[in-house]
């Protein structure tokens, strides 16, 4: 009996060591695109996806490299949509397009962007911009994750490329859970993000999110998911995606 206690406990520790090398041998880049696929993946690149966030209607079209992103909303009795796509943004009232001028535009394009970025993360992480670094597998309420650090290069990153990003991916399911970044503009700040509602639809993974920011401006943006189990963030809102709709 003892031998067989011996040899269980050795195949248990041989298992365990196995697993923790497994996680180990990853790197960032690996990781972001396993959590790429089991988000959607490829059935994103050839889709069109609906939604409506704030009542406001968003639309993206994607096909082999080529978006369309769109906004619509009503303003006083005007309805406004704004279209931003590989090169160009429009920006139509009452379906005649009006002009805008440059700094307006690269608002406007940003917060079109913005909902339609983060309504599908971690997808588009592995674009050639993005520089990830993994920083370390960590426990957040008991589960297991890879805490990656991502950044962005000035050239194609973005208006906001100085943003810092730390995305947490379940180690057993390669779904990203958490969020967090730090950003510069209006004073600057953090945010940190818990997921929930988990919703697949039409193969392509969906959900909303609790959005806080730390009580103590001072934490590092690296360790949010110990100030988030510590109960030390304060809940600001609730990112919501309501009548998703999406077709091949």
């Amino acid at each position: 009996m003892k031998r067989n206690h011996a040899l269980i406990l050795l195949l248990t520790l041989v298992m365990i060591s196995c697993r923790n090398s497994e996680e180990k041998q990853l790197t960032a880049e690996e990781i972001i695109n396993k959590a790429i696929v089991v988000s959607g993946g490829e059935k994103i690149e050839n889709a069109t996806i609906d939604f409506t966030f704030r009542d406001k209607t968003y639309k993206a079209f994607r096909n082999l490299g080529r978006f369309e992103l769109e906004r619509v909303f009503l303003e006083d009795t005007d309805t406004i949509r704004d279209v931003l796509n590989n090169t160009t943004f429009k920006r139509y009232i009452n379906s005649k397009k009006v002009v805008v001028s440059d700094s307006t535009t690269k608002l406007y394009s940003n917060a079109v962007n913005s909902v339609h970025y983060f309504s599908l993360l971690p997808y588009g992480l592995n674009a050639k911009a993005v520089n990830k670094t993994l920083l370390d597998t960590v426990t957040v309420l008991n589960k297991k994750y890879y805490k990656i650090r991502v950044t962005f290069d000035k050239e194609n990153g973005g208006d906001d490329f100085d943003d810092v990003f730390v995305y947490w991916i379940n180690t057993r399911t390669f779904k990203m859970d958490y969020l967090a970044y730090a950003y510069a503009v209006n004073g600057g700040g953090q945010r940190f993000r818990a997921a929930f509602n988990e919703r697949f639809i039409e193969g392509i993974r969906f959900v909303d999110y609790n959005n806080y920011k730390p009580l103590n401006k001072d934490v590092k943006l690296e360790s949010l998911e110990r100030v988030y189990e510590a109960g030390e963030l304060e809940l600001l809102s609730k990112i919501v995606l309501e009548n998703i709709r999406v077709t091949h």
